[in-house]
């Protein structure tokens, strides 16, 4: 049995999903072996609705599958923003069709909520393999001027066609493609918060996403040149990490300190030359930056971690209260900072209890860490290859910028990774001062 015939064993919403070449034809087959006697409504933007949406809507009618008018988004500038969510909910909620959803991220996440929020299941025809929420359990919607996730069924039904992927544009792969690379940080992540009991490993969801992750991101050339089992590889380590959300209801499996970095620059509203940048850049270069932490973190000898200094540096909770209402005042988010750091804020007692579980079982942790992550200059190789960005610049974040998201990031999320790590054992500033050093990955003139 497959990866992917094996997860969907443990998906409870998911119940049919193909993968392969030439299953577009199959998509009417399985709308109506899981949604028998129901009407559809293709939703779509206008490119997927031109290269995909249309052949669907058609397939439909001719298979005897009756169906509402499609639902095609018009604006150009359109991505995962709440006031899309509505205009989708109005159109819904005058009939009882169920939605599906032809395109990519943005037009999954958009029709997840809606269906959700009027109360039917959906099904979803994947048009790029540019991230990992066809499958997940939530959907990541900007609203209020933050990004946030909102929980929501994945889609009852799902069809990857290969040979659509393949034909995608080769930035939505390597979008997709540094995505999935993010899954190594965001497991290394995991390993320390299981090695210092914040947050135990599930070993079901870590199987989902772990198993065969090296293997799916071991063809980056392959994948840009949309060779048919590197794109098959590729989707399917992407859904494996859907899966595993969905099973473990939680986004701990597949994202840790790298996403934080991409939601923050989501929260601060960054534009590239006026555009928005895809989640999957964003990742790429919170990727490489978690992942340059982790070089040096696994080149400090932690054995012989000096704990009284780490508590002369450890915040009280009223302290941590000033510096996280102080970081983002001015923002549309000044709260969020001391909700999220004072649900994961430990007592210099607990400090001390961490700290020594680290010291006594360093050398243990760090051969754990040591064999799933993949180290900088590898990474940033393969990366690169794909066509995914290896540079802050490269999605307009100065190097500036750059040193005070590594500080910043740590405070939007209660979920324990390697951030919270440098501040507990107060090796932060010491491993930025090294990254951005002359001689460092990214010098600050």
């Amino acid at each position: 049995m497959s990866k992917v015939a094996t997860a969907l064993k443990s998906a409870n919403e998911t119940k049919s999903l193909i993968i392969g070449q030439d299953v577009l034809q199959q998509a009417f087959i399985v709308f109506k072996e899981q949604f028998p006697g129901k009407k559809a409504i293709i939703v779509a933007d206008q490119t997927t609705y031109g290269i995909v949406g249309e052949t669907i809507l058609k397939q439909f009618e001719s298979n005897g599958i009756k169906q509402e008018p499609a639902f095609v988004y018009s604006d150009p500038e359109l991505y995962a923003e709440y006031k899309y969510v509505e205009e989708l909910v109005a159109a819904l909620e005058q009939h009882q069709a169920i939605p599906v959803a032809v395109g990519s991220g943005t037009i999954n996440d958009l029709t997840k909520l809606a269906a959700h929020l009027t109360n039917r299941p959906y099904m979803c025809v994947a048009t790029a393999a540019s991230m990992d929420g066809y499958t997940a359990f939530g959907a990541s919607i900007t609203a209020n001027g933050a990004k946030q996730t909102f929980n929501c069924p994945a889609p009852q039904a799902c069809v990857a066609d290969v040979d659509i992927l393949s034909a995608a544009p080769t930035e939505m792969t390597a979008a997709g493609y540094a995505d999935l690379f993010a899954k190594i940080t965001a497991g290394a992540d995991w390993i320390l918060a299981d090695a210092l009991r914040v947050e135990a490993i599930d070993q079901t969801a870590w199987s989902i996403v772990q198993d065969g992750l090296h293997e799916a991101l071991s063809d980056p050339e392959g994948t840009k040149n949309g060779h048919a089992q590197a794109v098959t590889q590729l989707t399917e380590g992407l859904m494996l990490g859907g899966f595993a959300m969905q099973w473990s209801k939680s986004s701990r499996p597949a994202s840790g300190a790298e996403h934080q970095f991409s939601h923050l620059w989501n929260m601060e509203h960054h534009l590239k030359n006026g555009e928005h940048v895809s989640h999957g850049f964003q990742v790429s270069v919170g990727t490489l930056a978690i992942t340059a932490l982790y070089d040096l973190l696994l080149k400090t000898d932690l054995e012989n971690l000096d704990i009284q200094a780490a508590f002369k540096q450890w915040p009280t909770e009223e302290e941590l209260k000033k510096q996280s209402l102080a970081i983002f005042k001015g923002t549309d988010f000044p709260e969020i900072g001391w909700q999220e750091t004072s649900a994961k804020y430990i007592n210099h007692q607990e400090l001390e209890k961490q700290l020594q579980t680290l010291k006594h079982n360093w050398q243990e942790i760090k051969q754990r860490l040591a064999k799933q992550i993949v180290p900088f200059v590898e990474a940033k190789s393969r990366l690169a290859i794909v066509g995914a960005p290896t540079e802050p610049e490269h999605i307009g974040i100065s190097r500036e910028r750059l040193k005070e998201t590594f500080v910043r990031a740590q405070y939007i999320r209660r979920r324990f990774t390697v951030l919270d790590l440098a501040v507990r054992t107060g090796y932060l500033d010491q491993w930025l001062d090294q990254l951005f050093a002359k001689d460092g990955i990214w010098p600050i003139n």
